[in-house]
């Protein structure tokens, strides 16, 4: 009788002890809230098929790229569905990338190839779906040459919207290599290790958890607000409103919001023990 190969064929129970681990399940920046509230609770199932092909959890990330690249591209079609589609791809992006993790540590292959693509996959989605929703706030290519006073800010605001999304992720690798290039530990995701030191900034920082927009910056939420706006646009029509009235009040009021995201977390930082 065959044995099982334990590196291929996993239990359910084997595969959810190693690929799982409460380090992994507690972190408090690297896991998103969709994965925390429910999509680890089902990516088991997928990573249970992975791990009996040939996939290597790099290859696994690649569709995570894809699909988050599916997300800008959706958001290119006009009206509601295209919103809807970004949504779903949304959803599967963030699936499989709870996968990719899982698949690398039963095999024991993480390493700095896959962080490098991960952070790939997420700078690129989230930086084209900002650019995307102000194409999408822009409708019709031909409204570019037929009014480009009053459509010309759209494209911009989206522009600038991923430059701020982009710098805002980037500010927390910066402090990564900082500490790498003074010889630090590596900073531990716990909230001990980010906690700000009493002042303004901690004030501040207790204050923006009412109003948590520095939060709306990633693809899912990014793709859920574009969902509202197309609803909005949708009564507000009915209403006899403009043209895309959802989609330009909502890339016009991300873009400032952004800005103070940014600048907000930089003070975060520099009040924090983060590079000490």
């Amino acid at each position: 009788m065959p044995t099982r190969e334990p590196q291929s064929h996993p239990t359910l129970a084997e595969l959810r002890a190693k690929a799982q681990p409460i380090e992994v399940r507690s972190r408090k920046n690297a896991e998103h809230w969709s994965a925390q509230l429910y999509l680890r609770h089902i990516s088991i199932y997928f990573t249970m098929i992975l791990v009996r092909t040939r996939i290597s959890a790099n290859g696994v990330t690649g569709l995570m790229i894809l699909a988050g690249w599916c997300i800008a591209a959706s958001l290119l079609i006009p009206g509601i569905w295209g919103a809807i589609l970004a949504v779903i791809f949304s959803q599967v992006q963030m699936y499989i990338d709870c996968c990719d993790g899982e698949v690398a540590r039963w095999r024991g292959t993480s390493g700095a190839k896959g962080v490098f693509l991960d952070k790939v996959g997420h700078y690129t989605t989230e930086g084209l779906v900002a650019v995307a929703l102000g194409v999408r706030a822009v409708g019709e290519w031909d409204n570019l040459s037929d009014d480009p006073a009053g459509t010309y800010p759209y494209l911009l605001a989206g522009t600038v919207l991923a430059g701020f999304v982009l710098l805002n992720k980037a500010l927390n690798d910066m402090v990564h290599v900082s500490r790498a290039f003074n010889g630090l530990d590596k900073l531990a995701d716990s909230q001990a290790a980010t906690a700000l030191n009493p002042g303004f900034v901690a004030k501040l920082k207790r204050a923006a958890r009412f109003v948590p927009f520095h939060r709306i910056y990633h693809s899912v939420e990014m793709s859920l607000l574009a969902l509202a706006a197309s609803i909005a646009t949708l009564i507000a029509a009915s209403a006899g409103a403009a043209p895309l009235f959802g989609e330009r009040w909502l890339v016009l009021i991300l873009a400032p919001l952004c800005l103070l995201s940014v600048i907000g977390h930089f003070m975060s930082i520099m009040a924090s023990r983060r590079l000490s």
